[in-house]
């Protein structure tokens, strides 16, 4: 069943959003001091491309600088992936069939605007059911 929504998020509406993030990575990366976004936007185009079966999670690793990198991404970048996220799963939720796609667009929401210190793990690996310290 994964396989099936991850097919049709492809096609309505995971390529765009994955797009956006991926230009999101490129302007990024054009300076040298926005590497680590643009790593992070790249990481984010992967998991907009194929969410299904996959999870978001904070790392423990993180600290006070993924936290004001966070702030500096949703001034520059996180508010317009995220509007897209809401765009893209207000028109997905108009017919029965997107509903799903449309909560999934939902879901992304939260990590659109911060990116730093998550990490994005298989559903199935025991790492994503381990307790957040």
């Amino acid at each position: 069943m994964q396989f099936l929504l991850n097919v049709i998020w492809l096609v309505f509406g995971g390529l765009f959003m994955a797009v956006g993030y991926a230009i999101a990575g490129v302007i990024c990366c054009l300076l040298i001091v926005t590497i680590p976004f643009g790593i992070a936007a790249f990481r984010m185009a992967a998991f907009a491309l194929w969410p299904f079966g996959r999870a978001v999670v904070d790392r423990s690793d993180a600290g006070v600088a993924s936290c004001l990198g966070n702030i500096v991404w949703l001034v520059f970048a996180g508010w317009w992936l995220a509007l897209g996220h809401l765009l893209t799963g207000i028109l997905q939720c108009l017919t029965i069939i997107g509903i799903p796609l449309g909560l999934g667009n939902f879901k992304l929401i939260p990590v659109s605007l911060f990116p730093l210190g998550k990490a994005i793990v298989d559903l199935d690996s025991s790492y994503a059911f381990a307790p957040r310290v």
